[in-house]
C-alpha cells in the first residue's frame, strides 16, 4: 500500500473513532450521565485531531508543490472528516440541551 492510502486510512480510521465518541456521547446525554458525555467528547477530540493533523500535512505537502493525487479513498476521507466535525458540534449541542432539560 502506498503512503498516500495509508494517509487516508489513518484519517479515516481516526475520525471514524472520534464519531463514534460524539455519537456515545450523545447516548450519554440522554441518560443524564453529562460527565462521562463530556469524557467522550473529549476523547473524541483527540482522535480528531490525529486524523485532522495527516490531512494538515497532506495539504502542507501540495502547498510545497509536491503533487498530490485526487483519489477515491482522499474523497471518502475528506468526507468523513467533514462528517466528524459535524457530530462533535451536534454532540456538544446536545449535552448543553440535555442538561438543561434534566435541570427543570
Amino acid at each position: 500500500m502506498e503512503g498516500m492510502e495509508m494517509t487516508c486510512f489513518e484519517i479515516i480510521s481516526n475520525v471514524g473513532t472520534a464519531r463514534g465518541c460524539y455519537v456515545e456521547a450523545i447516548d450519554l446525554a440522554t441518560e443524564g450521565k453529562f460527565e462521562e458525555a463530556e469524557k467522550k467528547v473529549a476523547e473524541g477530540a483527540t482522535y480528531f485531531s490525529k486524523g485532522h493533523n495527516a490531512h494538515t500535512d497532506l495539504v502542507q505537502k501540495e502547498a510545497a508543490g509536491e503533487k498530490t493525487d485526487v483519489i477515491l479513498l482522499l474523497v471518502h476521507a475528506e468526507d468523513q472528516l467533514m462528517s466528524a466535525e459535524g457530530f462533535k458540534i451536534i454532540a456538544e449541542k446536545f449535552i448543553a440541551m440535555s442538561k438543561k432539560l434534566y435541570n427543570k
